[in-house]
């Protein structure tokens, strides 16, 4: 592990090489093999590349109620804005710790640690959250992933690309309403046998796909030449795929939590999918990105 830049650690594994910014701990590049697999982002479209999210996922509706108060706590969030203190690190290894303190507490008000580790592995990247409450009462959480990948890499044409999912998973998915909020309503999508999603900008012309509590627990984006990126998750329960029509990026994200529902004001211990960490508990969650070039045996 080595320095770039004034804020920027940079890991490196064989033909392997990463990129992790303090701020947001977010890994802001990822090759193997010379080929890039993160989106570099643009501010013009979508200026990050792999967001961490914390404490929320997705949108509160007006804000987050706790005990009778309610704290502006937007989209996602605030890990993004934080700057991670590098705890450990290794040619191939870093974990980035950041902790609460008066401007997280004034819109979530827990006292908390939130570690982000980054593990090169040969054509695999590992990734981890782990969320530890240091308070002395019960905290409620939810946490997420949110890389973005190019699309197409690996020198593939665009068209063509797919997911295809370890498992069945339903054919519709939740509509979302104006705000970010999650609907009653479903829509139809084109999941051929439940497994393979082909992939074009018409899917993403109405938000995300949402797949909450995902029968898969791994997923692979094909693209048309044979090359793949094969995603494994550990205690991440949702999957979403997002992307903006003609945009040259895949988010293909993890979550443990998900959106408010429409007309949802309750506490944030009730709002749906959240996790409840007792005081002094930690909870861990991951995962692994293996890259699969074309031609390779899955």
């Amino acid at each position: 592990m080595k320095a770039g830049g004034e804020s920027d650690v940079l890991l490196s594994q064989g033909e392997a090489r990463l990129r992790v910014a303090r701020l947001g701990a977010e890994a802001r590049g990822w090759s193997v093999g010379g080929v890039e697999l993160l989106w570099p982002g643009d501010p013009a479209i979508w200026g990050e590349t792999s967001p961490i999210l914390f404490p929320v996922v997705g949108w509160t509706r007006d804000g987050a109620r706790v005990g009778g108060r309610r704290y502006d706590l937007g989209l996602h969030g605030f890990a993004g804005r934080m700057t991670f203190d590098v705890e450990r690190a290794a040619a191939d290894f870093v974990r980035l710790v950041a902790r609460d303190d008066a401007a997280t507490r004034a819109v979530y008000p827990f006292a908390f640690a939130l570690a982000v580790e980054y593990r090169l592995a040969g054509a695999a990247l590992e990734v981890a959250l782990e969320t530890t409450n240091c308070g002395d009462s019960a905290m409620p959480y939810a946490c997420g992933l949110h890389p973005g990948f190019n699309w197409p890499f690996a020198g593939a044409p665009r068209a063509g690309a797919l997911v295809r999912f370890a498992a069945a998973e339903r054919g519709e998915v939740p509509v979302i309403a104006p705000g970010g909020l999650f609907s009653d309503q479903t829509r139809p999508i084109p999941l051929e046998g439940g497994t393979v999603l082909p992939l074009d900008d018409a899917l993403f012309a109405r938000e995300a796909l949402c797949f909450l509590g995902a029968a898969s627990v791994s997923l692979r984006f094909e693209q048309a030449d044979g090359s793949a990126l094969e995603m494994t998750l550990d205690d991440f329960p949702h999957i979403a795929l997002w992307s903006r029509p003609n945009a040259p990026f895949l988010s293909i994200e993890a979550w443990t939590g998900f959106g408010d529902p429409v007309n949802f004001d309750g506490d944030l211990f009730e709002k749906p999918s959240m996790r409840i960490l007792a005081p002094g508990a930690s909870a861990r969650h991951g995962a692994s990105y293996r890259f699969l070039p074309a031609g390779s045996s899955r």
